[in-house]
């Protein structure tokens, strides 16, 4: 609205007032505005010919005259003017037309309007320049405004519609139901083979910090491994995650058979993109499986994660191959049993245990011992003498080595809850 202070209305340049100029010059002006969108807003050049010429076209030359009609009466456009600019900018949205390219539009569009009126001016009419530029920045706030809460509103519709097909899709491959009727349901495709995934997230630091909602902290650190996790791999991710783990399914052109090991190193650098990005620690077991065996992929990846978990590995990937000695070593009955047996007698000296553990780890190694449990060497050779005494099994002793070290697998399995 211009001010007291303003020029009287209608505005105009070098005498003729400046709706008329604009309406004048409509055709050519709509022309100019929509070859600008084609050459410098890419997404537009790829709409069909008849969309751009027709729905575009018409929305332009709305709000062109919108436009005009401000400047003859000074007065924002009625909301019905403005409600055809939020239905547009919804259909852009429902689309998939990024809403920086759909501001970026409705910008080039007052440019243009604005130079239309400005090769006009002269000296004389600079009140009316600077009444006219007010005007544009009025006009062109509230179409922001207005198309944000559009596109808006319409894009938050077809997340939640998106999301519901994705958790539709998840639940039938998962439960082992119907998997084709429900990617029929929502139009979705479904491909040869999963990469399952079955990971344990660790809590970001952020999370144990007083003054810190420890509610926002794990939000942020969940939304960052999604995108991580969506950034690095090809095709729509399934996924069920919470702040400490969860589930992924990720699309695979492969047969089950066929996956490779670049693209499992593919999945393992992902993982490990999204400890770097969120700042945490994850445990990833994973496994391939055609889209009707995927629920007993799902448990052989949740039973790798722990095995591996259970073993003392370091965050990262695994696959059964991985950890294929622990895994069998873990499983349920008589001999596992035993084995534990052997070398439980050390729960009572953690210190003695926790060497035994850290000498396997560095391959047998007591110099490496040493420096990874900050001992002196001589501390490793005693801890290990009498571990041996205890359980009568010498981790020194090649022979034994191998079976202390599945005494420990059976030990953290019979112990790992």
């Amino acid at each position: 609205m211009i001010g007291d202070a303003a020029p009287p209305l209608p505005l105009s340049f070098d005498g003729v007032p400046l709706h008329q100029r604009l309406s004048d010059a409509l055709p050519p002006l709509t022309g100019r505005v929509l070859d600008r969108l084609v050459d410098q807003v890419p997404v537009y050049d790829t709409m069909p010919r008849e969309q751009l010429r027709g729905e575009i076209q018409g929305v332009v030359e709305q709000c062109i005259a919108s436009f005009a009609a401000m400047l003859r009466t000074g007065r924002l456009p009625s909301e019905g003017r403005f409600l055809a600019l939020r239905q547009s900018a919804a259909k852009r949205a429902e689309e998939g037309v990024p809403v920086e390219a759909v501001l970026r539009a409705y910008h080039i569009g007052a440019q243009e309007c604005l130079q239309q009126m400005l090769r006009h001016a002269t000296a004389d009419d600079l009140d009316h320049v600077r009444a006219a530029t007010g005007l544009v920045l009025e006009f062109l706030e509230r179409m922001t405004v207005t198309v944000v809460a559009g596109y808006t509103a319409e894009r938050q519709a077809v997340l939640g519609e998106e999301q519901s097909a994705r958790q539709d899709l998840l639940t039938a491959l998962v439960e082992g139901t119907d998997v084709l009727g429900a990617a029929a349901r929502w139009g979705l495709d479904v491909p040869d083979c999963y990469l399952v995934l079955d990971l344990s997230i660790g809590a970001h630091p952020d999370e144990a910090l007083d003054g810190v909602s420890p509610v926002i902290a794990g939000k942020r650190k969940l939304r960052r491994l999604r995108v991580e996790l969506d950034r690095h791999v090809e095709g729509t991710v399934l996924s069920a995650l919470s702040g400490d783990g969860g589930l992924a399914l990720i699309p695979c052109r492969a047969a089950s058979d066929r996956v490779t090991h670049q693209d499992w190193a593919r999945l393992a650098g992902a993982v490990s993109h999204m400890c770097r990005v969120a700042g945490v620690d994850i445990m990833a077991g994973a496994a391939a499986a055609a889209p009707a065996d995927v629920p007993a992929a799902v448990t052989l990846a949740r039973e790798v994660r722990r095995v591996a978990a259970a073993s003392e590995r370091p965050p990262g990937l695994y696959l059964l191959p991985d950890v294929l000695l622990e895994y069998q070593l873990m499983r349920p009955g008589p001999a596992r049993d035993e084995l534990a047996h052997l070398i439980r007698p050390l729960t009572e000296r953690p210190e003695l245990l926790a060497t035994v553990r850290g000498y396997l780890r560095c391959g047998l190694s007591r110099r490496r011992t040493a420096h990874e449990l900050c001992v002196h060497p001589n501390t490793v050779d005693y801890r290990l003498r009498r571990a041996a005494e205890i359980t009568g099994l010498d981790v020194t002793s090649g022979p034994d080595a191998l079976r202390v070290r599945a005494a420990i697998s059976a030990l953290d399995a019979t112990e790992a809850p």
